[in-house]
């Protein structure tokens, strides 16, 4: 992307590579739904060092104070010129965070972009709206001679893979984390999730379905609801075929997108197909009245979730999530003990508990899994 991005840096014994400082976008959104790129980023990053978020409705807070109760040096700054001003990292690269519903951009989100063109710093967009196939974008990176990069853009359809049925030879258990709806969790407890299993000597691979994880580094994934329909149980097959074959791993995690019940978002559908796994990990909100971005369509239950999943796939949900959103520690201790009661399976909350519970969840379900280490839940 940038000089930086493949540069490395001599420690006198051996080369560490060279993460490009960046600051994200995510004006009147951090912290919430439509805000879900940024706020993933914040919490996790592969590629980039994330110096600053720029919000004027959270300014001058520590990004992880916002997100999760616990600081981690991240500023949060009001504009452009604060995010780089002397203090704030010296960023290179302008991350777009919003997600919003449409993938498209305001006038307002425009003409940031356009400034941080000017000021020379390269563009990376998750969003459906293509800024390299737009020519105002494009006429004003060339001026500056910056990069723009769309996460989003899928391959040329000569390059689109259809689906072969390959997915049989993975011959390691696959587990999908779905959920009840979209921007509800499911990339944050699969990155927990894989983190946790590799802490305990499982080798696990995550394979990212959507544009925030491919920014934080994904090794393996697409963003499938980019995706033409025809293509989009190929491509993912592709992308769990290439991990499996290159991994080696015990374990694959699939990142989920959206939900099976949901409305409008339909990626759910080509997880379940295109990767066939064999357990699924449920994240629900049980505070979430409705579906996001769909008010006037009620959140399912998890268990009619479930029920649906186990429906629509031969597969088989072996544990609950659960999004701690306006719920206190009572409040999700109580939700744990009555899910499991009524549901019959494990549940945690991967943000607020041990990863420890989220290990021990797949291995009741696939005992031949064998973790390096001794689990303590407790």
């Amino acid at each position: 992307m940038s000089a930086s991005s493949s540069s490395e840096a001599l420690d006198g014994i051996s080369h560490v590579p060279v993460r490009p400082v960046a600051v994200v976008y995510c004006e009147g959104n951090f912290g919430k739904i439509d805000g879900k790129t940024a706020n993933g980023l914040v919490r996790q990053s592969e590629t980039y060092v994330i110096a600053s978020v720029i919000d004027s409705t959270c300014h001058k807070r520590d990004a992880g104070m916002v997100l999760d109760g616990v600081p981690n040096g991240v500023g949060v700054v009001g504009d452009l010129d604060e995010a780089l001003s002397h203090g704030h990292g010296n960023p290179e690269i302008f991350i777009v965070g919003v997600a919003p519903t449409s993938g498209l951009l305001s006038d307002e989100e425009r003409n940031v972009i356009l400034q941080a063109i000017a000021r020379g710093l390269h563009i990376v967009s998750g969003l459906h709206e293509f800024l390299t196939q737009d020519p105002e974008f494009v006429a004003a990176a060339h001026a500056s001679g910056v990069l723009i990069t769309d996460v989003r853009m899928p391959r040329a359809k000569k390059d689109l893979r259809m689906f072969t049925g390959r997915i049989r030879d993975v011959t390691c258990p696959r587990i999908a984390v779905l959920g009840t709806d979209g921007a509800i969790g499911k990339r944050t407890t699969a990155t927990i999730l894989t983190k946790a299993l590799n802490d305990h000597g499982i080798r696990a691979v995550m394979v990212s379905t959507g544009q925030t994880g491919l920014i934080q580094g994904a090794r393996y994934g697409v963003a499938l609801d980019a995706v033409p329909a025809q293509f989009v149980t190929g491509e993912l097959e592709g992308a769990v075929l290439e991990a499996f074959d290159n991994e080696d791993p015990d374990v694959i995690i699939v990142e989920g997108q959206g939900a099976l019940s949901h409305p409008t978002y339909l990626s759910s559908t080509a997880i379940l197909r295109g990767s066939q796994p064999q357990g699924v990990v449920l994240q629900h909100a049980p505070t979430r009245k409705s579906a996001s971005d769909f008010p006037d369509f009620p959140m399912p239950t998890a268990a009619s979730e479930i029920t649906l999943i186990e429906l629509f796939a031969k597969t088989k949900v072996i544990g609950l999530t659960i999004n701690h959103e306006l719920m206190t520690d009572d409040d999700v201790v109580a939700a744990i003990a009555l899910y499991e009661l009524e549901l019959g399976i494990p549940v945690t909350d991967a943000l607020w508990r041990s990863g420890d519970r989220l290990v021990e969840m797949v291995l009741a379900s696939f005992p031949s899994l064998h973790p390096g280490a001794p689990i303590d839940v407790h």
